[in-house]
């Protein structure tokens, strides 16, 4: 059987691969140590389960509207109104199952043959293909270490032509860790309104910050700025949410109102159950959020602390999210019985092998002088894993 040419031009996720991969080796026997996947360790808040279980009892298990509920949508704008005091209208809203689908949708609405999506890179391992998967090319922009893994106004300039339909910018962001300044996005926003185009802006990581940082939307610095961004967000990760499949966009109302209609003919609503889930996380006590983050810090200091503890590799803080982008490239030429280490692929596929350490290659990422580390995982599971790194290394001729 033929297969259309979409199914060939992607690849699966490397991160769910890579969990996967950790998951079947357990099951052999294996003493596998999964620092890959990007999910919270923690179990959904008892208040959200119970409204999830109310919604049941209720009978509240039919179709909704396809882009979400009147109730979640007043959520969202209050949400909205609360942290960034941004205003929008529920015809300026649409749910949809995860984030990851509310950027398929954009991008299915959005781009097309001879488009351009600009992607910094390090970026989400989903971007580009999602990109492609519309039809539209990805242009890839590369940031560097030293400028704390952001786009910088001159660098986006460069890659912007007559075909630039939109740029994507996640903050803080997966893989790296990284958030963007006010000043940052305000410069940024100059340069994308110029060039009158629109920004797809990740937030799905915002309330998972450290060390005093204070988050801040692009689409809060102006009018202008704000009618050409769409926001993105969900409940996955602040609320440890992930199964739950609920995310939504907020943006003009022309853009939200072709993704509801895309989404009728796809999956119809995001669960009903998981729309009343997500009202009394946006409205519920938030103070579980900050418990979560508060372990997600001392997680973070320590495995930090004992990367940069291992010769030959550096690993600056993240300001957010919950992973760590090391740069290990002053390994590569170092070898293992016979094996030589030359990217990081092949220093994953060791601390596998060897270690039963399962950890992402950069260069899925779009940087293959690191690789990343997920410690959404027990301080346990953190402490054995990078002791098993460290000898592993140290192994390395």
């Amino acid at each position: 059987m033929k297969l259309a040419k979409r199914a060939d031009m992607i690849k699966p996720s490397p991160t769910l691969a890579i969990t996967m991969k950790a998951n079947a080796l357990r099951a052999e026997g294996r003493d596998v140590i999964g620092f890959g996947a990007g999910e919270p360790d923690f179990d959904t808040p008892d208040n959200i389960k119970k409204a999830a279980i109310r919604a049941i009892e209720e009978g509240f298990t039919k179709y909704t509207p396809v882009g979400g509920t009147d109730e979640i949508k007043d959520a969202i704008i209050q949400k909205f109104i609360r942290d960034h005091g941004l205003a929008y209208k529920r015809s300026q809203i649409v749910v949809s199952c995860g984030a990851k689908h509310t950027l398929y949708n954009l991008s299915q609405v959005l781009f097309e043959e001879g488009d351009e999506v600009i992607i910094p890179a390090p970026y989400w391992v989903s971007y580009p293909d999602i990109v492609v998967l519309a039809g539209a090319t990805p242009i890839i922009c590369d940031t560097r270490e030293s400028d704390n893994f952001c786009c910088n106004p001159k660098s986006l300039e460069k890659k912007i032509t007559p075909r630039t339909k939109a740029l994507i910018l996640n903050s803080p962001s997966n893989p790296t860790g990284a958030a963007y300044k006010k000043e940052n996005l305000q410069a940024l926003a100059e340069v994308i309104i110029k060039h009158n185009i629109l920004v797809i802006s990740d937030d799905i990581y915002e309330k998972i910050v450290y060390d005093n940082y204070d988050f801040y939307s692009i689409a809060s610095i102006d009018d202008k700025i704000k009618n050409l961004t769409i926001v993105v967000n969900g409940v996955s990760k602040a609320y440890a949410m992930t199964g739950w499949r609920i995310g939504y966009a907020a943006g003009p109302e022309e853009i939200i109102s072709a993704v509801t209609k895309i989404q009728s003919q796809s999956t119809s609503n995001p669960t009903s159950i998981a729309q009343k889930a997500a009202v009394e996380a946006l409205n519920g006590d938030q103070s579980v959020v900050k418990q979560m983050v508060s372990e997600f810090e001392k997680r973070r200091n320590f495995i930090v602390d004992a990367l940069n503890d291992i010769q030959g590799i550096t690993c600056p803080p993240p300001q957010g999210a919950f992973y760590v982008f090391p740069n290990v490239s002053s390994l590569y030429g170092r070898s293992h019985s016979g094996n030589t280490i030359n990217n990081s692929t092949d220093l994953s596929t060791y601390l596998l092998d060897r270690a039963n350490i399962a950890v992402v290659p950069g260069k899925e990422f779009g940087n293959d002088q690191h690789i990343r580390l997920s410690y959404a995982t027990s301080m346990k599971n953190i402490e054995e894993g990078l002791r098993r790194i460290k000898y592993a290394i140290l192994e390395l001729n």
